[in-house]
């Protein structure tokens, strides 16, 4: 037969060789069975884990609902849950792909170590954050000037604060920046004082002039009573008397009755011939 021909070490060396490819062949078909096993198991603990993450946020925010946490406090750990949940789901898939997360954990430590020098102002928007949770310069709804920005807060997250504006555009303001900066609240007080100077000519009644203003505050039943409105005149100017009306209002009032006031104010006054001098100026020049 032909094996007959073929000399005993070859013959021994070719079964060899089919030994060991058919080994090899073997490994890699169970590494194959394995690794598409490890990828399965890691798609279903993917897909139930985002699912988990999703019932756990729900499920924080109606406790935190339940212990009447308010919103900033909450907008701030549903950031914060969210990550850190995501983080979790992520090791746990490297783990069943058998990457050991020990050696995973020491990689992590050492690209952390150098993303964090290039992530620095995050870090710092992320304490930031912290500040403002702990500080509570402002709250989920309040209006607030900030970093040359004016709107209202819509949600502080843990590196962003957003706001809108009344011309409804969003802003984003990093945390960092605006936990060590000046804050404007026009929302922490339930009541604010609207202060507005008008200019009469020299000569005025202001006795007709106080009444005339008199009755255009008593006009608008949303003026508070206490404190009581002032009017009197804060100053003698060139050409001109400037007399001052303050009056309290509540906050979400402010605006509206800013400008009843002047639009009445104007009104009365020019019913009643009463006009603000023009200011006429003459510069000299020398031939």
């Amino acid at each position: 037969m032909f094996l007959d021909i073929i000399p005993g070490n070859t013959l021994q060396e070719a079964e060899l060789s089919i030994s060991s490819l058919d080994s090899l062949l073997g490994k890699l078909f169970d590494y194959a069975v394995s690794f598409g096993l490890k990828i399965i198991a890691a798609t279903i603990v993917f897909i139930i884990g985002r699912w988990l993450i999703k019932w756990l946020r729900k499920f924080i925010d109606r406790f935190l609902d339940r212990r009447n946490v308010e919103g900033t406090v909450k907008s701030f750990l549903d950031s914060l849950a969210n990550i850190t949940f995501q983080i979790v789901l992520f090791l746990m898939i490297v783990n069943i792909l058998g990457v050991s997360t020990t050696s995973f954990a020491a990689i992590l430590a050492a690209a952390g170590l150098a993303v964090g020098m290039a992530m620095k102002d995050n870090l710092s928007n992320f304490a930031g954050g912290v500040m403002i949770l702990i500080n509570k310069p402002f709250r989920l709804g309040d209006r607030i000037v900030a970093q040359g920005m004016d709107g209202t807060v819509q949600s502080i997250g843990i590196l962003y604060t957003v706001l809108l504006t009344g011309d409804n555009t969003t802003i984003y303001i990093p945390n960092g920046p605006l936990s060590t900066g000046s804050i404007t609240n026009y929302s922490k007080q339930q009541e604010r004082r609207i202060d507005i100077t008008f200019s009469i000519g020299y000569g005025a009644d202001i006795d007709s002039i106080k009444y005339i203003l008199k009755s255009v505050i008593k006009s608008n039943n949303l003026i508070l009573d206490t404190p009581a409105p002032f009017i009197g005149v804060t100053s003698l100017s060139n050409g001109s008397v400037d007399v001052t009306i303050r009056v309290w209002v509540k906050s979400s009032n402010y605006g509206s009755v800013n400008v009843d006031l002047n639009e009445k104010v104007y009104a009365t006054f020019r019913q009643n011939g009463i006009y603000v001098p023009s200011v006429t100026s003459i510069k000299m020049i020398k031939d």
